[in-house]
């Protein structure tokens, strides 16, 4: 019996007439939630279409390039859906269905975003990374090249993925993407997301899918390292090695721009405040109240010392914290048939699905769908969730980090435009190699 169909008997068996009518009417509202879902997944892969329609059509500019934002994509439609639902439930279930979808992670990853991004973490950041850099028996820019695909993706599982994203493409921005080639930039922003995704996953709490299931199935510390681990830390590895290796001579030509952050000395007291306010937001993710009132504090603090601070990337935190929220709306009513998907799969086919299912919708809607399924086997959990962070760098939608790499990085490319077929195109082979990683290992 489908999902549809156990909920129509349940309601119908409430009686009468007024059962059958809220039993069309949230038929139709799930008909009309998927068929939303997939145009904006269609918009998705079409803001390159706004942007030019803006380029032809200047009195219009206005709204097409509005439209062309990939970040306003999903709160957009989800903002159709919201109409329909009045439309079809009326004010209180709709207001009902708002309230009881869960935020927190679209506001976590706005503040994380904007405090990774402060002038002291991001000069601390750079400092160690330099370090390591001299370190490794590289030359210098193809080891700060390699280190931005692989060590700051695998720092993502203790600072979590949203700040390790941050980091990452502010380390390319102002370094290597405003003279690399169209061909590296595509190639390393698929890198990066995929890097990202699988490189969350050493803790249990750092990466988005493995938050939504952790506590449900007692995945702890141990469990990562033994199962997940080791096996993305290869895989990480290799896919940012490789990279390095196939563009080396074009990484080696790059010339570096001057690095405005380290203009002015920030004092220690300073740099060790930005660190204090990270980990706290970090500790308390799961406590919106708590880690907004810090974010709030922090905002004060910064306006107290502006000589130490960049501009906060509050415009490029709020459209983030906009894609996901409208995502969370969205996705929430796409759990009759995704859950339909998951309950009749093997181990196999699972790890498959995932992956590809997590290309067009976040990769911890599918973990959570998959932890409220009770009787999976040891081996059913780990390949949904395996493929999930594996399929996490092939779309902007894939991985909820993902939307804030792109917002830092997109205006290096062409029309301030990411071309989401190209990016799924590049993001193949460093899938495949997650792929094989959590498979065979």
């Amino acid at each position: 019996m489908s999902l549809n169909n156990k909920l129509s008997k349940k309601i119908k068996n409430r009686g009468g007439k007024f059962g059958r009518k809220i039993t069309m009417n949230i038929n139709l509202l799930q008909i009309i939630s998927l068929c939303i879902f997939i145009l904006a997944i269609i918009h998705t892969f079409s803001v390159k279409f706004f942007e030019n329609l803006a380029l032809k059509n200047p009195q219009h500019a206005g709204i097409f390039h509005l439209l062309g934002e990939i970040e306003i994509v999903f709160g957009f439609w989800a903002f159709i859906l919201i109409i329909c639902m009045f439309a079809n439930l009326g004010y209180e279930k709709t207001v009902q269905y708002i309230d009881s979808r869960n935020f927190t992670e679209s506001m976590f990853i706005f503040c994380i975003m904007i405090i990774s991004a402060t002038k002291p973490i991001l000069n601390f950041s750079t400092h160690i990374v330099n370090f390591l850099a001299k370190i490794l028996p590289l030359p210098r820019k193809l080891a700060l090249f390699f280190l931005c695909l692989s060590f700051i993706p695998i720092l993502g599982s203790f600072i979590t993925e949203p700040a390790a994203m941050t980091l990452a493409a502010l380390m390319l921005r102002d370094k290597f993407f405003p003279t690399m080639s169209t061909k590296l930039k595509y190639a390393t922003l698929a890198a990066l997301f995929v890097n990202i995704s699988i490189g969350g996953t050493l803790t249990p709490f750092a990466a988005p899918p493995i938050l939504m299931v952790a506590n449900t199935w007692n995945w702890n510390l141990n469990f990562m390292l033994a199962n997940f681990g080791y096996k993305a830390v290869i895989a990480v590895l290799i896919n940012a090695g490789f990279l390095t290796f196939i563009f080396r001579k074009e990484i080696q030509n790059i010339n570096f721009p001057p690095i405005k952050y380290n203009k002015i000395k920030i004092p220690y007291s300073i740099i060790s405040i930005h660190l204090l306010f990270l980990i706290s937001i970090v500790f308390f993710s799961h406590h919106t109240a708590i880690f907004m009132g810090i974010f709030l504090f922090f905002l004060g603090i910064s306006q107290a010392y502006p000589q130490y601070q960049n501009k906060l990337l509050l415009k490029e935190g709020l459209l983030v914290a906009f894609f996901l929220g409208g995502l969370v709306v969205i996705g929430g009513q796409q759990q009759w048939w995704l859950q339909q998907l998951i309950i009749y799969m093997d181990n196999n086919t699972i790890f498959l699905a995932s992956t590809f299912l997590t290309a067009f919708t976040d990769n911890a809607a599918i973990t959570y769908l998959g932890s409220t399924i009770s009787g999976l086997s040891d081996e059913f959990k780990y390949n949904l969730v395996a493929g999930a962070v594996t399929g996490g760098g092939l779309t902007v939608i894939a991985n909820a980090p993902n939307p804030a790499g792109l917002s830092i990085l997109k205006t290096y490319f062409e029309n301030n435009t990411v071309n989401a077929l190209k990016l799924f195109l590049y993001a193949l082979l460093p899938t495949i190699v997650a792929g094989l990683a959590f498979k065979l290992l």
